[in-house]
């Protein structure tokens, strides 16, 4: 059987629609990237019970969204801070809590900060204040240096891989149980890892839009095994 992998969504509830009460939204690349590698895509709305839905998915994609609310690790937002909308948020929360340790996670962009800011870690609130100029946004093409002795590098293949930028806040103090296992020509952490899960992954950039590179296929290869794996298990 092919592993489901549950993917969290936008939400954006709006009370004073009498039409709808609000919208889910998910790109559809991140989909797309599950199923070409055998995954079965499901989309999970903040409304989910999340035990349930604990002991339905094999894996967990959490992918891109808004930032996440500083009061998380104690301090004010930054002025160029958009809050992710708090219903997704604290499903998010629910979620990790709800799921086995040995469930396979790749968060990607937001995803990544989550995971961090889920173990205790903090963020960079927005770069262009710590590099001084804008370029990890809108889609710039980056190369990023990975360990290769990592989680990443093993899935990967390699020592380096190229993605598309599109965030102004990163990793800066890594969560409990993470380690830091890819790097941009400056310095900036792009990739964090745990060391106490067989699979959880976090990249800052977007691999689901490079889906043409080998690299990046072998990424989500890696997810989705790991993920029939543990279904294979789940299921004995």
């Amino acid at each position: 059987m092919k592993p489901i992998i549950g993917i969290t969504v936008d939400a954006v509830p709006d009370p004073t629609d009498p039409r709808t009460k609000g919208t889910l939204k998910l790109n559809w690349n991140y989909a797309q990237a599950v199923s070409d590698h055998g995954g079965v895509p499901i989309l999970i709305p903040p409304t989910a019970d999340m035990n349930e839905i604990a002991g339905i998915i094999d894996g967990w994609l959490i992918p891109g969204g808004n930032d996440i609310d500083a009061k998380n690790w104690g301090e004010e937002n930054h002025p160029e801070v958009s809050v992710i909308e708090e219903d997704r948020f604290t499903a998010e929360q629910r979620l990790m809590n709800s799921i086995r340790n040995d469930m396979p996670v790749l968060g990607i962009c937001y995803g990544c900060q989550f995971i961090n800011v889920s173990r205790g870690g903090s963020l960079h609130q927005h770069l262009p204040d710590l590099v001084g100029h804008d370029q990890h946004r809108g889609g710039t093409m980056q190369e990023y240096c990975i360990e290769q002795s990592s989680k990443l590098g093993e899935a990967i293949g390699s020592g380096s891989i190229e993605g598309k930028s599109y965030h102004h806040q990163a990793v800066r103090e890594t969560g409990r149980g993470l380690r830091v296992v890819a790097k941009d020509e400056a310095g900036l952490i792009e990739a964090v890892e745990a060391t106490d899960r067989p699979w959880m992954v976090g990249v800052q950039w977007h691999p689901e839009r490079t889906l043409e590179d080998e690299r990046t296929q072998n990424l989500f290869h890696s997810f989705i095994e790991a993920a029939s794996e543990y279904a294979a298990k789940r299921r004995v």
